[in-house]
């Protein structure tokens, strides 16, 4: 462990991780209730209002993408009080903002302090925890973002009914303050500075499995965020449900997250390409029974519930496997899975959006479907042993092996 933590127990630092990444999506899950509010208060329609969203994941993108390549050798705890203030100050922003500009603006600091947290936090983490400790501190540390919609949407429901504006203070806001006091109870300022972590010795993004696992993450990541774009607006237009009784059953399945995430410690000891693979085929399958089936409202829930808990463990693997990659550069993979987590959301909800446009909520099944099953190709072909003159780049060997 390093030894900016070295008094912290594995449990504090679970804590303090969890709520990082609680407060980088708290920013993100209130947004989604009150889109409509916020657009007819400012004077913009709901598909205008709903680019917000699209501007926070852009700029969490572009930023995590210099995290990884410019700032990779920031300290953790530097980058972890960068992103809760980045949260901070673009929530204050978005309770006063007097128009819809200021709220892009807003909007774009919460996004850039979300990337920061992602990627700080998990790469904390692997770096900060012992050996013995990973799993479980990791586990703690994932599953700070589904808790935001179990708590965060039921806060908001109920908050917004007096303003929209006081949202943003009693959730990201709020998380983020907490964030702060964790940070400084747990990492004090005044402890010993963080070791140099070694170079390593050569840029992660060069690996060739690091490349093929980041593209794997890309469309899953973008097949799930289209999946929590769009499952409200399914709920509503195929059962007549209410905005707030959406915002209610998605925080109550958001709970089956957290069993994935636990039983998912189990799958560590084994192959996490063979076992990302297989769920992102299950999960394939599993979104188009929740788009593509929708028979009952108990039934699309159930399915919902489903993919939740495929989710949750797949978060878990592709953490672990990230962490192991390349452990002299934790910061720049786990940089690279959040850009690909934050674009993610622009190709999962401009594709989905498309496909609802065009064929309805069964070309949202079939598209989000392909995506997840895209998801598990580049682990598939990484399985698969490559001949041993492609492996050395040898003529000698090509001619062995041919005989």
């Amino acid at each position: 462990m390093s030894s900016t933590v070295t008094t912290a127990s594995s449990r504090r630092l679970a804590a303090l991780l969890f709520c990082c990444l609680f407060a980088s999506q708290a920013g993100l899950v209130v947004l989604s209730p009150m889109l409509d509010e916020i657009s007819r208060d400012l004077g913009v329609s709901t598909a205008i209002g709903g680019q917000l969203r699209a501007v926070s994941g852009a700029a969490g993108g572009i930023a995590a993408l210099i995290i990884g390549f410019a700032l990779s050798r920031v300290r953790l705890r530097a980058l972890l009080q960068a992103g809760l203030v980045f949260v901070a100050a673009g929530s204050l922003l978005s309770a006063v903002a007097p128009g819809f500009a200021v709220l892009v603006v807003a909007q774009i600091g919460i996004g850039a302090g979300t990337a920061a947290l992602l990627a700080g936090g998990i790469a904390a983490a692997g770096s900060w925890s012992a050996p013995g400790e990973r799993i479980r501190v990791l586990t703690w540390t994932i599953v700070g973002q589904p808790a935001a919609w179990v708590v965060g949407l039921p806060i908001a429901g109920v908050v917004d009914k007096a303003s929209w504006r006081l949202t943003w203070l009693a959730v990201p806001l709020l998380a983020a303050v907490v964030g702060m006091v964790a940070l400084r109870r747990v990492v004090p300022a005044s402890a010993t500075p963080e070791p140099e972590r070694p170079r390593a010795e050569r840029a992660a993004w060069r690996d060739r499995g690091v490349r093929s696992w980041a593209l794997g993450e890309l469309f899953a990541n973008s097949a799930w965020a289209g999946t929590l774009v769009y499952c409200g607006a399914l709920l509503v237009e195929s059962y007549g449900w209410s905005a707030s009784a959406v915002s209610f059953a998605l925080a109550g399945t958001a709970l089956s997250y957290f069993p994935g995430a636990f039983a998912a410690r189990r799958l560590a000891g084994r192959d996490p390409r063979a076992v990302l693979a297989v769920l992102a085929l299950a999960l394939a399958v599993g979104v188009a029974v929740f788009a593509g089936v929708r028979i009952a409202a108990a039934e699309t829930l159930a399915a919902f519930v489903v993919l939740a808990v495929l989710s949750g463990a797949r978060s878990l693997v592709t953490s672990s496997f990230g962490l192991d990659a390349a452990p002299a550069e934790r910061v720049a993979v786990m940089s690279l899975r959040t850009a690909t987590m934050q674009f993610g959301y622009l190709i999962g909800a401009g594709l989905g959006g498309v496909a609802l446009a065009i064929g309805g909520y069964d070309a949202l099944a079939g598209t989000l479907s392909t995506l997840f099953a895209l998801g598990a190709v580049p682990h598939l072909i990484h399985l698969v042993p490559r001949p041993a003159w492609i492996r050395s780049g040898s003529e000698d060997d090509l001619v062995a092996e041919l005989g």
